[in-house]
């Protein structure tokens, strides 16, 4: 790929001046365009040390409200970074609805730098180039703009240019040791960019390399091809705008897909423990996962516990089972509720990737992502192509968790509809149980045929080898409590071997 540019490419003082100030302007009102248009934007610069990153981002940012971006410089992970998957830094920093992100190198590092100095096996390396993919296919599903630029330059040039930073009295200390070291290994760098390339270039993020030899070619051709990218994300989101307001005001109602049997159905209710087996057993499961938690904090192995399930199924008395035992320094329980403030204005996997827990802990999620197949679809609250491609984009970020060493155990915890009611009846005479029951919970309760077929579709389009589901048999308090605890040993005690 690199092969077929033009390093010679250059513009005259004269065409410079008459493109570059135009196309600064044009920029400035592009960026007041997106913001009310809410469409987050991501701009990569990756290319050789020297290329001119510096000097685009600079005149790039000269321009633009500095309200409306920031700039993220990626160097070497830390070790908090390396606590947790790859992508979580960089998914932490992707921009609200109507803001600019500008990277000045990137997740691109793995399949580069990380690469070519052999910071990590090729396993590692190769599996990044699809969590890329998935991860750059995810955003611009969701309506992201994603533009990606590689600053290209030859070896000679890039020689030249370090020794001219070198001979300076101010700018010398740029050009490192390390820097003349991948300078050496031009021709290996040159070959993880050419399948970086090819294999990243796709048609929602696609690359653009442009040839930096001359520095006001390559101001003009970034300047360009942002702009260009612009208008056209501006030109679909009010392509879809209108076609959204040509949508009849009372569509045809639409009858639900029937289910005869789900996966609900052959779920044994009737499991219990007494009271004293209760005891005994509870004791002995809380037990062998105190031990492994200090297991897992020693393997740097983290696990991410995920619940769902009905109302009054009683996540809350199996969260407190699960815990009861443990070092408090060693989880974190994160009750998940409807998404607010900057939650509201990301991806809806931005607050759960914030959440992801740090290698050796314990991620306790008290309601999840799944969010968006059960209560955001039966809802109304996303559109149905949004839930429908949200079963691929979660098994892709459990897949993620996966690849990162953890162990990942979810629950649904499953009771009759004549069990509900039940409760729901006793926490209405409970005065310290009574703020448990809410006209959310009745209403939610009207729709349960439409929140079974969507449990039916989510167990069984998510549970996965590396995240399978267990259904829990959860009319009975005592038994559900161990059932989890079991499972979760068990998963981990595999995880561990």
């Amino acid at each position: 790929m690199l092969d077929a540019v033009d390093l010679d490419r250059k513009m005259n003082r004269a065409s410079y001046e008459r493109s570059y100030g135009p196309l600064r302007e044009q920029l400035s009102g592009l960026q007041r365009s997106i913001f009310e248009a809410g469409i987050p934007v991501l701009v990569v610069f990756e290319g050789w040390d020297a290329a001119g990153k510096g000097d685009a981002l600079e005149k790039l940012l000269g321009r633009i409200d500095p309200r409306g971006y920031e700039v993220h410089l990626t160097r070497a992970p830390t070790e908090e970074d390396r606590l947790r998957p790859f992508l979580w830094r960089f998914w932490t920093r992707i921009p609200e609805r109507g803001g600019i992100a500008l990277f000045d190198r990137s997740w691109y590092r793995r399949v580069l730098v990380e690469r070519v100095e052999r910071e990590v096996t090729r396993r590692v390396w190769e599996s990044a180039y699809d969590e890329i993919n998935q991860f750059e296919r995810m955003l611009a599903e969701d309506g992201a703009l994603l533009v990606k630029f590689f600053l290209h330059i030859s070896r000679e040039e890039q020689k030249r240019r370090f020794e001219k930073i070198e001979a300076s009295k101010y700018e010398s200390w740029r050009v490192t040791r390390r820097d003349w070291k991948a300078h050496r290994k031009y021709a290996q760098y040159r070959t993880a960019a050419d399948e970086m390339l090819e294999r990243t270039s796709t048609p929602w993020a696609p690359w653009t390399v442009v040839p930096s030899t001359d520095k006001r070619y390559r101001r003009v051709r970034v300047f360009e091809t942002l702009a260009e990218a612009m208008e056209k994300a501006l030109e679909a989101h009010h392509a879809r705008k209108v076609a959204r307001d040509a949508k009849p005001a009372r569509p045809a109602p639409r009858t639900a897909r029937r289910v005869d049997r789900t996966v609900l159905d052959d779920v044994d209710l009737s499991r219990r423990l007494t009271p004293a087996r209760y005891e005994k057993e509870l004791a002995r499961w809380q037990g062998r996962l105190r031990e492994l938690e200090f297991a897992c904090y020693e393997a740097r192995a983290p696990v991410v516990v995920a619940l769902e399930g009905w109302d009054a199924a009683g996540k809350g008395g199996t969260i407190r089972r699960l815990v009861g035992a443990l070092d408090p320094r060693g989880y974190t329980v994160i009750p998940i509720a409807a998404p607010k403030g900057d939650e509201a204005t990301h991806h809806y996997l931005w607050r759960f990737w914030k959440r992801v827990p740090k290698a050796g802990h314990i991620a306790v999620f008290d309601r999840t992502w799944y969010g968006r197949v059960l209560v955001e679809r039966v809802e109304g609250f996303c559109s149905e192509a949004e839930w429908r491609r949200a079963y691929h984009e979660i098994n892709e970020f459990e897949r993620s968790l996966s690849n990162a060493g953890a162990t990942v155990v979810k629950y649904w915890l499953h009771v009759s509809k004549e069990k509900q009611l039940e409760r729901f009846r006793e926490r209405e005479k409970d005065p310290a149980r009574r703020y448990k029951i809410t006209a959310e919970d009745w209403r939610n309760r009207e729709k349960w045929d439409a929140y079974r077929l969507a449990v039916h579709d989510m167990i069984t389009q998510t549970s996965t080898t590396y995240a399978p589901w267990t259904v829990v048999e959860a009319n009975d308090k005592y038994w559900a409590r161990v059932r989890c605890l079991q499972v979760l040993v068990e998963a981990v005690e595999r995880h561990l071997g």
